[in-house]
């Protein structure tokens, strides 16, 4: 069901948002079934690319991160992960009551993890950790990731077009507050003494 729901999302999208909201899967399942697998390809791919290819900036030499501390930081991405994409569904709940909708936190909750689908999967290009690479090749998942959400909104949402419109753009701007947000946390923790350690 998994991979049948990723293909349709990228073949005809607005089709596969009808069957995903047709399926009312839970919470549970949605994390079993979707989140904690792709949500598990960013982690493992930075993983391997910070500790076996290293990044590059410029004509430098190869910076890679210790095991350990590379360890450390996957496990925090990937925890990071599991909790924005059941905040995200919290906030489309409980922004759900201002847009005219009465849908459930599953229904949410299931939104945000198969919008992030596109950014789940983009994750495979940690393994060949090159900025100018990753940014060619992001940007466009997140144009899709943006398109996805406001495809899918009103039909997992049930509110008109219009009023969808609205709603994702509130989501969208929840979104990046978030994702500040998250920079400043990771930025204080570093201050803290949870940097990065560096092989030599």
């Amino acid at each position: 069901m998994i991979f049948k729901h990723i293909v349709g999302l990228f073949t005809n999208p607005k089709r596969e948002w009808e069957a995903i909201r047709d399926d009312k899967c839970t919470i549970g399942k949605c994390y079993a079934m979707h989140v904690l697998i792709l949500a598990a390809i960013p982690a493992v791919s930075g993983f391997i690319g910070t500790t076996q290819i290293g990044w590059q900036i410029g004509a430098g030499d190869p910076i890679k991160l210790t095991t350990q501390s590379a360890l450390i930081i996957a496990l925090l991405y990937y925890l990071a992960m599991l909790v924005g994409v059941f905040s995200m569904g919290w906030m489309i709940h409980w922004m759900g009551n201002t847009y005219g909708t009465d849908a459930s936190l599953s229904q949410s909750v299931v939104l945000a993890a198969y919008t992030a689908t596109p950014l789940f999967l983009i994750g495979i290009m940690e393994l060949y950790p090159v900025l100018w690479l990753n940014m060619v090749i992001g940007l466009p998942a997140l144009a899709y990731t943006v398109y996805l959400l406001y495809t899918g909104l009103p039909i997992m949402m049930g509110v008109s077009e219009d009023r969808g419109f609205l709603f994702s753009s509130a989501v969208l701007a929840v979104g990046l507050v978030a994702f500040v947000a998250l920079l400043v946390v990771t930025a204080l923790l570093w201050g803290f003494g949870l940097e990065p350690a560096f092989t030599r």
